[in-house]
């Protein structure tokens, strides 16, 4: 992902409890409710993942200017924009990769700004960076386990949310088989799978469009519907504005550090602030 800021490490693999994996379903197989799976947990009250005032200065540069944003669970919003107006940066202070330099993030009620990436894990937020995360090292089946494991104390419904996961993401005859002998579809319904095992309350999608080729876009227009039917909000920054406009509810565009409108695609898209700057005139869906 390339924006205004380099990119922060990203870790190897997830400290305990985060969800750090990739996105990716199969397209002629669609997710299915299996008993045993956990039930999301459903806003109420309007609480959610919400960023007030976010503000950031690199060299005494600001980057960030007053970004205020709202994610509830069961949407699927863009944060989108031009190179260099500061999308990245909003997108990494969100996850917990970068701090604000002034602004709250809140989740649910509760402030979690200075909470670092696991502790917002254990709380909810998952983050699927852009590389591949799968642990190498281990079969299918045990990379979903290791989650597990960390966030589920019954070894018997471990066992349950393992196999369900296993035969919702159609994985079921790969559970024996070693990470590093998968296919690139493979590995990634495996991530995900593994993202869901902690149950998170919203998803955070790193550039999931970025370098794949049309049938893996459909893919992922897929998994996107399926966390949304889950109950799971989504939160997707990427530069294939197209591919993203057509699966989000609505979209911030970010320009200049500060938000130059929030609305559904349709609206934004027909924004003329927004051609001017970042779609062009001739952009249509």
């Amino acid at each position: 992902m390339t924006d205004d800021v380099n990119n922060p490490p990203v870790p190897n693999g997830p400290a305990p409890g985060l969800r750090a994996v990739q996105s990716h379903r199969p397209p002629a197989q669609q997710p299915t409710a299996v008993q045993g799976q956990p039930t999301p947990r459903l806003v109420t009250h309007n609480r959610g993942l919400i960023a007030k005032n976010m503000g950031k200065r690199f060299k005494k540069r600001p980057v960030i200017r007053g970004v205020s944003m709202t994610l509830q669970r069961g949407e699927v919003v863009g944060l989108l924009g031009p190179n260099g107006a500061g999308k990245t940066t909003c997108f990494y202070m969100i996850t917990g990769l970068m701090p604000p330099d002034y602004g709250n993030i809140i989740l649910d009620g509760d402030d979690i700004t200075n909470l670092p990436m696991y502790r917002r894990a254990r709380l909810g937020i998952g983050y699927l960076p852009q590389e591949a995360s799968i642990f190498r090292g281990l079969t299918v089946e045990n990379n979903i386990r290791a989650v597990l494991e960390v966030v589920e104390t019954s070894r018997d419904r471990r066992e349950a949310i393992l196999e369900a996961l296993l035969a919702e993401f159609s994985i079921t005859h790969l559970r024996r088989t070693p990470s590093l002998a998968l296919s690139g579809g493979e590995r990634r319904r495996v991530e995900i799978a593994r993202a869901l095992a902690s149950n998170p309350h919203f998803v955070l999608l790193d550039e999931p469009f970025a370098g794949i080729d049309p049938i893996a876009v459909g893919d992922i227009r897929d998994l996107v519907a399926h966390l949304k039917d889950r109950g799971i909000g989504v939160l997707i920054t990427d530069h294939n504005v197209r591919e993203t406009l057509e699966v989000i509810d609505r979209a911030y565009i970010i320009h200049d550090g500060m938000v130059l409108m929030e609305g559904a695609p349709s609206e934004i898209v027909g924004n003329e602030d927004v051609r001017r700057v970042y779609l062009g005139d001739r952009f249509s869906l």
